[in-house]
């Protein structure tokens, strides 16, 4: 018995020297399996975009173009209400097969990691205003209009036909 040890110690050791590689990256697969997937912690749903990121809000736009006007001169505290032709919308990437005079198009997707797949966004489309008010108590000076219709204009590309100023409390 006392034979048998020495003979199977020689083998592992030639067997190891010569699999070491094949051990080696067996264990960093193993490692890496039980690292968690991503932010969610391994979890198998999927998940939309971050909130914010691609999507226009428009009440925060709003409130944030009444901030911007209320540093007017002469305009004091404003409050904006803006109407949409269209909102936001996403180009995405398309994958198009033609076939003779057929041709067929789909939205290219990629994996996201732990089974999920999203689609590949090129660019997004700003939303078009249809008409702006601005309500504030310089709203009836003429040159604090004008000042107001220039801003309201640049910020929105509303032209001044479609941008009314009022004057409030």
């Amino acid at each position: 018995m006392k034979e048998i040890w020495p003979q199977l110690r020689e083998r592992w050791k030639g067997a190891l020297k010569r699999y070491q590689y094949v051990l080696l990256v067996m264990a960093a697969g193993v490692l890496l399996m039980t690292l968690p997937m991503g932010p969610s912690g391994g979890s198998e749903e999927a998940q939309g975009p971050p909130e914010g990121e691609g999507q226009f809000d428009l009440e925060l736009f709003e409130e944030k173009l009444s901030q911007v006007l209320s540093d007017i001169q002469g305009a004091g505290k404003t409050q904006v209400v803006l109407t949409l032709k269209s909102g936001s919308r996403q180009i995405l990437a398309q994958n198009v097969e033609r076939d003779g005079e057929r041709s067929s198009a789909s939205a290219v997707t990629v994996g996201q990691g732990a089974g999920t797949e999203g689609v590949v966004p090129l660019y997004t489309l700003t939303p078009q205003f249809q008409g702006a008010l601005v309500v504030c108590p310089g709203g009836g000076d003429p040159a604090v209009q004008l000042r107001l219709l220039e801003a309201v204009s640049a910020l929105t590309g509303l032209g001044s036909d479609r941008i009314s100023i009022c004057e409030g409390n």
